[in-house]
Formats: structure tokens, sequence, C-alpha cells
């Protein structure tokens, strides 16, 4: 795979984040990283020290009401974007996402995705 996007930036993006999602009534589950190098099935880990070369970091945010926020960034520059804004009206699902070029690019989408399950932290 690309090493297009730089998952360790990803995770200080991440890691930035936290203190004012935690403020906001947000939890952010600990990170999994997934190591290109391990035998399949590859198993997701949280101790980015036992990763020898990550394909991918995934973030769970969850909010009040069962609202949630699954991300999960490659290094080949996509991502899986999975939420549940409202799940009794119908407002879960995917999120489309561009094929990122580089790791700065990812807070700016990761903010959208973010406001699109809490309007309120924008």
């Amino acid at each position: 795979m690309d090493r297009t996007i730089d998952l360790d930036q990803a995770a200080a993006t991440i890691a930035e984040r936290l203190p004012r999602w935690q403020a906001l009534g947000l939890v952010a589950q600990p990170l999994t990283w997934r190591d290109e190098a391990a035998a399949w099935p590859r198993p997701l880990l949280t101790e980015r020290s036992s990763v020898h070369d990550p394909d991918s970091v995934g973030l769970v945010l969850t909010g009040p009401n069962d609202t949630e926020l699954h991300v999960v960034l490659f290094r080949g520059g996509w991502a899986d974007i999975d939420f549940c804004a409202d799940f009794d009206w119908g407002d879960y699902g995917s999120l489309p996402t561009p094929c990122l070029t580089s790791a700065a690019e990812f807070p700016d989408h990761l903010d959208r995705w973010v406001r699109r399950v809490w309007p309120s932290t924008a």
C-alpha cells in the first residue's frame, strides 16, 4: 500500500482535538492501529508502539443519545467513515470521502465529519 498519509501525524491531529471534544461531552475510545507486517487476519491494536508498519488508524467517538462516529484512515489516502447522528430518524450511514493526498488535509475533513454528527461542535 502506498504511504500517502503519515498516520502518526493524523493521530496527533486527533489528540489535539480530544480536550475540546471532551469538553463537549464526546468520548473518544483509544485509537486502533493495524500493522501491515502482521499475519492475517491483522489484529487491531491500541498500543502504537506494538505496530511496526501501520497501514491504518481508527477512531471511535461517541456522544449523547447513542451518537457515534467511526473513522478509519488508511495510509493510502482513503478513509472509511460511518456515523449515527439520530437512529430513530434514520440519520446514519457512511460518509463519502475524497482521496487524501497528505496528512495536512486530514484535519479539515475530520472536523467536517465531527460537525456532521454533532453540529454544535462548529
